[in-house]
């Protein structure tokens, strides 16, 4: 079974879904999956070809990992919930098997058992998906630390520790938004200093005398993460937005 760093647990959906994570501070990519980096700038040899590190952090987990869907597959059950029989099932729908394939590997005689384990997982995906927005609400709305959620940091008051020069800023920015100021981030820094600083920039693309539907919030934070609700509520737990109780109307902070 695979170990899991801290490093993974620290990464959003869409870095795990790739393999490996960004460092815009240390300009390096990191895989992870084994820990290995590629620094930005160097060139790296695969076979006859040559890759910058960004491509190459890609190529490196194909390589090295199959692929990130393996090594998520092949953790063990206390941190996936899947028994080995559900994990061969899965390995063989992401092979792209049909159902008679599946059932002939297996040994299943039929098919209808087949359908039946996809119809199973299908209503997982839906628990899983159900269980996160409760958590995203209850992280919202208990803004308090917890033992087992890590939960907002709306108590935290920001003031002159975070304070940082026009020089700073600027270097915090480009390091984050290497592609321009309208983004995408390479990285949502862990760092506090930084993150307010990536805060303050994204709530400039909101109108100060406007209020914004959730969903158009959301258009606005998706040109800059994947993970928008994470930026959404970062914008509300530091206090550049507000929102009504019911979550129906948000606005920028004076």
């Amino acid at each position: 079974m695979h170990d899991v760093s801290e490093l993974f647990w620290q990464a959003s959906l869409g870095e795990i879904k790739r393999g490996y994570r960004y460092d815009g501070e240390a300009g390096t990519y990191t895989c992870l999956i084994c820990g290995q980096m590629f620094a930005d700038g160097e060139v790296f040899a695969h076979g006859e070809r040559l890759y910058e590190a960004r491509k190459y952090a890609a190529v490196h987990v194909a390589a090295s990992h199959r692929s990130p869907f393996h090594f998520l597959v092949g953790l063990n059950k206390k941190l996936t919930g899947l028994t080995d029989h559900q994990k061969g099932i899965l390995e063989l729908f992401y092979d792209g098997r049909s159902d008679n394939e599946v059932a002939k590997e297996l040994g299943a005689g039929s098919t209808s058992t087949v359908r039946n384990h996809r119809f199973a997982l299908r209503e997982r995906q839906k628990q899983a998906k159900v269980f996160l927005a409760i958590m995203e609400l209850l992280a919202e709305r208990a803004p308090k630390k917890s033992g087992f959620i890590d939960l907002p940091l709306n108590t935290r008051n920001v003031d002159e520790r975070f304070a940082i020069t026009a020089e700073e800023n600027a270097k915090i920015l480009a390091s984050c938004l290497p592609n321009g100021p309208d983004g995408p981030l390479a990285i949502f820094p862990a760092k506090e200093k930084k993150r307010l600083a990536v805060l303050r920039h994204i709530v400039k693309y909101f109108d100060p005398a406007a209020q914004y539907a959730e969903k158009e919030v959301n258009a606005v934070l998706k040109r800059f993460y994947d993970d928008y609700v994470l930026l959404r509520r970062y914008l509300i737990d530091y206090g550049f937005m507000d929102r009504t109780t019911d979550g129906s109307k948000y606005w920028v902070k004076p």
